[in-house]
């Protein structure tokens, strides 16, 4: 594996010398802070390291560190080494769905889904599903249900869908037991049931769950009899679990390239166990942005994309920081945001509201598909003209730096994380980069950044309302 264009985490513009005004220090870090920073860090690249070596290991996991869900760490190099079998097989599960089925639909809520999600908006055609099949690269259609309790949308879908036998379904959940995945699984599995006319042959073909060793879905799985059902390893927490089947057979089955987003995390890893302190984008990403939450009050944590293609990259880190850092009164809030759209709704808040924002854009380096340019008319009157030549990308990079500008020149710095391009390789890194980054965060404010009980506590509540003893 040659390693890949590193992704890059520019933190330069939050930081300002110690001897700046004060008016300019109330803003952003000085560079003792940096120092203060640097060796904490260390620390916790350490703790995080040999965390993941229990599971690798198999060494018991003590009591005050319940739950420990580090297994995600090595998951990208057991896949492309000792778990290359498993990988493939994946691989040849999706290949036959994706000839088998017009349309998959991929069932699951929060990591269960968020992940794929984010790689079909990265990685695919932004019209995929709108695309004839040969346009798609003979891959399915890609559809994701099962993340909400809503009628209409589901009644669409279900329409969409047909009385045919032309599509399947991945339906992904670790126990089986969370409501809004297990009542969808059992609507479209009845959908799916009817449409192959009650034979269960075809419909054994086109179901595939991705699930825990033991639990209601396993279960359900063993009944039916499915040939094939891919697990949520021991270890893997719901939302740090795309890069293991939850996230890699609806990414393969959709075209994407696993392999590459696999190697990217793996590099990041790389990155993280090498590099020191301030020069380690998942340990600075961590650091400066605690840094700016305890020292400057910025707790809303804004990651400001620029492009539609990676907002759903966006929410799957909300969740990710949120679930993880959210508790006992304390982490940031965090908050995605799609520019240009955005600055004509949120931006006014974020250039003259409340001083609590750390906004940091994801930009990617070049253009991945070709540059669209103005061009001229003879129909004048909108005085673009004078614009003729200018290129989308242009205008958007154009408008990021006149809004990095506009933020700085109210003291309001803004930081960068910069995709080397909008593929596979690059989305790898930048999950594994957040994932790592929100671990380490978690021990620096001193909480557990597995387990996500406030969800759990909804949960008991639903249930209850809805099967009362």
């Amino acid at each position: 594996m040659t390693s890949p264009t590193p992704i890059v985490y520019d933190y330069s513009r939050l930081v300002v010398p110690d001897d700046a005004p004060a008016f300019v220090r109330q803003a952003a870090l000085v560079e003792a802070d940096l120092k203060y920073i640097a060796p904490r860090l260390a620390t916790c690249r350490q703790a995080v390291m040999d965390n993941a070596r229990l599971w690798v290991t198999g060494g018991p996991v003590p009591p005050e560190k319940q739950p420990l869900d580090a297994a995600f760490f090595d998951l990208p190099h057991q896949f492309l080494d000792e778990e290359r079998e498993q990988l493939d097989r994946i691989i040849a599960t999706a290949n036959r769905l994706a000839g088998l089925c017009d349309r998959v639909v991929v069932l699951g809520i929060g990591g269960s889904y968020m992940g794929a999600r984010a790689v079909f908006e990265v990685c695919c055609h932004p019209f995929h599903n709108e695309l004839d099949r040969n346009a798609r690269g003979g891959r399915p259609r890609i559809y994701f249900e099962g993340n909400n309790l809503d009628n209409d949308a589901a009644g669409g879908l279900l329409d969409l869908l047909g009385e045919g036998d032309d599509w399947g379904i991945i339906v992904i959940s670790k126990s089986g037991g969370t409501l809004e995945t297990a009542v969808a699984f059992r609507v479209f599995l009845d959908a799916l049931k009817k449409g192959c006319r009650g034979d269960m042959g075809k419909v054994r073909e086109r179901v595939v769950p991705i699930t825990g060793e033991t639990g209601r879905l396993r279960d359900l799985a063993d009944a039916m009899k499915l040939p094939e059902v891919y697990p949520i390893p021991d270890g893997v927490g719901g939302r740090f679990s795309v890069l293991s089947a939850v996230g890699l057979l609806p990414a393969a089955v959709m075209g994407a390239d696993v392999v590459q987003l696999l190697e990217g995390a793996a590099a990041m890893n790389e990155v993280f166990r090498l590099s020191a302190p301030l020069e380690n984008p998942a340990l600075d990403y961590a650091g400066i942005s605690w840094l700016m939450q305890v020292r400057r009050g910025a707790n809303i944590r804004l990651l400001s994309t620029w492009g539609k293609r990676l907002e759903a990259a966006g929410l799957w880190y909300d969740q990710l920081l949120a679930e993880s850092l959210g508790k006992h009164g304390q982490g940031p809030t965090p908050l995605t945001a799609v520019n240009t759209r955005d600055l004509h709704s949120r931006g006014q808040q974020h250039q003259e509201g409340s001083r609590d924002k750390l906004i940091t854009n994801l930009v990617v380096e070049g253009c991945p598909s070709e540059p669209i340019a103005v061009g001229r008319s003879e129909y004048d009157q909108d005085r673009l003209n004078e614009l003729a030549d200018r290129t989308l990308p242009e205008m958007l990079a154009a408008a990021r730096a006149g809004t990095d500008q506009a933020y700085a020149d109210d003291h309001r710095p803004t930081a960068d994380i910069r995709l080397p391009g909008l593929d596979e390789v690059s989305l790898g890194q930048l999950f594994q980069m957040l994932m790592i980054a929100t671990v380490v965060e978690g021990r620096l404010i001193g909480i557990n950044p597995y387990g996500q009980p406030g969800v759990e506590a909804y949960k008991r509540n639903m249930n209850a309302l809805l099967r009362p003893r």
